[in-house]
């Protein structure tokens, strides 16, 4: 009976595969049955998606890098995030970066590779002088690095606003739906979905590429993770980040440990079925969530942050690019450099505590 339900699950990766390369819509049912499926059948799953990222990114990793432009004092109250209101987590609190401080770390992610630069700030939304101060920002970063992609992530977009973003140089708009509508205020109350839905468009119709994702890990149903990714692909998002809650002390999800890591690639591997042509981006949470497991997200995922988030610390930069490079894939922009240097073979460390010493052991 086990045999014959991994076979069964195997034919429906393998549909989804095909539907995902010949552009049909999944079924609900069909994806479902991807978070549904057996530890044992995981790398049946990998593999079936990894076909569809293939085909449309071969085996680029696409680099992007967060500049938090104005940190915490939030007026909303969204449950997973540690710059809400009334957030007792001990995070950084500022307000906006000057143009040349912003420019200058922008600096710091693209020299390590990154491609895309994502200007948040938090807030309900911008005020039109925010909208100024984030111009002089791009055209601060764009005056360095015209080639680079600036992405921002202000909020709930007013109008003209994101008109404004795109003549100042901006390529590109972030505001996640994060989870599905029906469960949207079970997360926040002080703003809806609908308005999430509404900033995105507003951003579409001014010419930014849209970028719109989720957080899983927040207590939800599977079928809540599928209808929002349902939800994304008729959003038509060219970005779709993927990330996974960081349960921040001082939060109302702050005990929320619900996700292992092979759940989090059956994730990856549903939102790739789903948006299969979309950079599907593993994002916050990955280096907790997915622990040792974070090179399989590459066969699923096209794309990472490099760095930092917000405000929490990720793996640190040049790690990211040696477990790039050591899983077989390469930067997008930088396909022809040479492999990011270890310094030669690795040097064997002599033990030195453990039986023997006076230092305890290594375990």
């Amino acid at each position: 009976m086990e045999k014959e339900a991994g076979m069964d699950l195997l034919e429906t990766v393998n549909t989804l595969a095909t539907k995902a390369l010949s552009g049909q819509r999944p079924t609900r049912e069909e994806v479902l049955r991807v978070l549904r499926s057996e530890d044992d059948d995981l790398m049946d799953v990998v593999a079936a998606a990894f076909r569809v990222r293939r085909h449309y990114f071969g085996k680029r990793v696409k680099l992007n890098f967060l500049v938090n432009l104005k940190s915490g004092l939030c007026p909303e109250d969204c449950f997973y995030c540690s710059q809400r209101l009334g957030s007792g987590t001990e995070i950084l609190k500022y307000t906006w970066l000057g143009p040349e401080e912003a420019a200058a770390l922008a600096g710091a992610g693209i020299s390590g590779g990154a491609r895309r630069v994502c200007l948040v700030a938090s807030g309900r939304g911008p005020t039109d002088r925010d909208i100024g101060r984030v111009a002089d920002v791009i055209g601060a970063i764009k005056a360095e690095h015209p080639a680079v992609e600036v992405c921002a992530c202000l909020g709930l977009l007013s109008d003209g606003q994101a008109a404004r973003l795109r003549a100042a140089g901006a390529y590109a708009y972030n505001h996640n739906l994060n989870t599905a509508g029906g469960r949207y205020s079970d997360i926040c109350t002080t703003h809806t979905y609908d308005d999430r839905v509404d900033t995105l468009r507003r951003a579409q119709r001014a010419g930014l590429s849209p970028c719109s994702g989720i957080i899983a890990g927040m207590g939800e149903r599977d079928e809540d993770l599928v209808d929002v990714a349902l939800a994304l692909r008729d959003l038509t998002p060219d970005s779709v980040p993927v990330n996974f809650l960081i349960p921040f002390e001082g939060t109302p999800l702050g005990t929320e440990w619900n996700l292992t890591p092979r759940h989090c690639l059956r994730i990856l591997a549903m939102v790739r079925f789903v948006c299969p042509d979309a950079e599907v981006r593993v994002a916050g949470g990955r280096e907790i969530h997915l622990g040792s497991m974070q090179p399989l997200a590459l066969y699923l995922a096209n794309s990472i942050f490099l760095g930092d988030y917000l405000t929490s610390e990720g793996q640190q930069g040049h790690q990211d690019l040696e477990m790039i490079a050591e899983a077989g894939f390469t930067v997008e922009g930088l396909e022809c450099a040479k492999p990011v240097a270890r310094g030669g073979p690795a040097q064997v460390a002599l033990r030195h505590r453990g039986a023997g010493t006076d230092l305890p052991p290594n375990a």
